[in-house]
């Protein structure tokens, strides 16, 4: 530890939790009072100094032996929020540790891309019927912000013990697309699996013209051929009152589309998730892809899925219209709801969760979500929570905001080789046209959100030639300084979709 401790204000602090006695805030630091437990004879309790986070111990004990830290005088132990104490506690906390939440329950994945959001996002789901997947971030969002499947767990862990929170949280390994990263999720404890099924799913097929289709499809076995049309062609399903049926062109694209992926998806789950030693949610992502699933499609995939004896806990589906980064829906509003409702049907029928990717900020669409999927969903949120720790930033340090933006214009083409999105940055007004209390409304221009949403990597990761950060560590400390102002931001934020959605 190279860290300095007030050892006053410490020793104050571990002298009343060794009497089993909670102090509020000191001069020099902050207590989370929801923080302290007991176990056995030892006790435990978070605190924050001008810089970081402390977990003290006082007692005896396996407990206290196990946890690494520095003694202070006679009166107990500090011990730094590191990976290896974080094991400990969930060793020692049963509800420190990621669980699946299966399909009888509304979950909601709310990737803290800075490690800093979980307390609000805890805050928020506690009066709302939905659990937290606290844990999510991508393998390219992890690359992005240098960031390991190590380091999510260990803020969600934290997070969870700062707050007290007993009600149970998840662990996405969000998606994956390749089995070593499927292999090392699970081994760290992941409580869900998100199947990446993009590289499966030929973006060529829907634009193919019949022949080629027909070609494509003649080059399958002959079993495989057999085995669809005699499933599929001219035949009709009754799916809780949706009529779906298939035509030869539908029985062909949807082969030539999905039967890779189907084949990926079942290898996954025989080999992983099948004989697991606990229980996996499993989801299965087919919405990565320029081709919209039909809900023909969607039918097809899950009655594939079933015939194989691949139990899925979540699927999504890449629905009709856009769903962009770090704002509204984009697209026909009648055909959306028609479509999102069958689709909802189609998971009913199948038994498990509707999930909704990119689901940040879809705020009029959300109703819709609510009312067919009748409050049983997944819905996956992530960039927004760094909207509005930017939307904090631009409140409490505008130059520092001011040299974020520029940059984020200037480096705004790197980003774009990762996201799709289509903002129009001629319509974002000037930085020397802003005064610095109007900064902040910049996070409400469709625009700017997606400029900043999708350069979170660039703006994280920036260096000087002296190889110092540009922005990250006074970002940081910005957003430590502020940190109940962050939480009220997200309760805010998070809230209202949870409000819209129906939970």
């Amino acid at each position: 530890m190279n860290h300095v401790v007030d050892l006053n204000h410490l020793v104050e602090v571990l002298e009343s939790l060794s009497k089993g006695n909670v102090l509020g805030t000191t001069s020099n630091l902050k207590v989370y009072e929801k923080s302290f437990t007991e176990h056995e004879n030892v006790k435990l309790l978070m605190v924050k100094d001008v810089d970081q986070r402390w977990l003290l111990a006082a007692g005896e004990g396996a407990l206290y032996d196990e946890l690494q830290g520095k003694n202070v005088k006679d009166t107990g132990k500090a011990c730094p929020l590191s990976h290896e104490n974080r094991l400990v506690l969930n060793r020692y906390f049963d509800y420190t540790v990621p669980q699946a939440f299966g399909t009888e329950i509304a979950t909601m994945g709310l990737g803290d891309r800075l490690g800093l959001a979980s307390p609000g996002h805890i805050d928020t789901i506690e009066n709302h019927k939905v659990k937290p997947v606290l844990a999510q971030q991508s393998i390219r969002e992890l690359d992005l912000t240098n960031r390991t499947m190590h380091d999510i767990l260990d803020a969600a862990t934290y997070a969870v013990f700062q707050e007290g929170y007993k009600g149970g949280y998840g662990a996405d390994g969000d998606h994956i697309k390749e089995e070593k990263d499927i292999e090392y999720a699970l081994s760290l404890g992941y409580s869900m699996l998100t199947l990446d099924c993009s590289e499966q799913i030929p973006n060529r097929i829907e634009s193919a013209s019949a022949e080629e289709v027909q070609a494509e499809f003649n080059q399958l076995s002959q079993e495989k051929r057999d085995y669809f049309n005699s499933e599929y062609l001219n035949k009709s399903f009754d799916v809780n009152g949706l009529a779906i049926s298939y035509d030869e062109t539908a029985v062909r694209k949807n082969v030539l589309l999905y039967g890779e992926a189907l084949d990926y998806m079942e290898h996954v789950y025989t080999t992983y998730l099948a004989n697991a030693d606990k229980a996996i949610d499993f989801e299965v992502s087919i919405d990565e892809t320029e081709t919209v699933t039909s809900p023909d499609a969607h039918f097809f995939v899950a009655n594939e899925l079933k015939r194989r004896g691949v139990s899925v806990t979540s699927l999504a589906p890449r629905f009709c219209g856009e769903f962009q980064k770090g704002i509204d829906y984009i697209g026909d509003m009648e055909q959306f709801e028609k479509e999102l409702s069958e689709h909802a049907q189609i998971a009913e029928h199948f038994g498990y969760k509707l999930s909704i990717h990119s689901g940040s900020d879809k705020f009029s669409v959300f109703p819709i979500i609510g009312k067919y999927t009748k409050g049983l969903l997944h819905v996956k949120t992530a960039g927004t929570n760094w909207l509005e720790a930017v939307r904090v930033i631009a409140d409490t340090n505008p130059d520092l905001y001011r040299r974020m933006h520029t940059y984020a214009l200037e480096h705004f083409d790197e980003a774009l080789k990762y996201y799709h999105i289509t903002p129009d940055l001629d319509s974002i007004d000037p930085l020397d046209l802003k005064p610095d209390n109007e900064l902040p409304s910049y996070m409400d221009h469709d625009a700017a959100r997606q400029l900043i949403h999708v350069t979170y990597g660039v703006l994280l990761t920036a260096k000087d030639n002296s190889g110092n950060y540009l922005f990250k560590d006074e970002f940081f400390q910005t957003l430590n300084e502020n940190e109940e102002v962050y939480r009220e931001a997200l309760k805010k934020h998070i809230g209202r979709h949870a409000e819209l959605l129906g939970l």
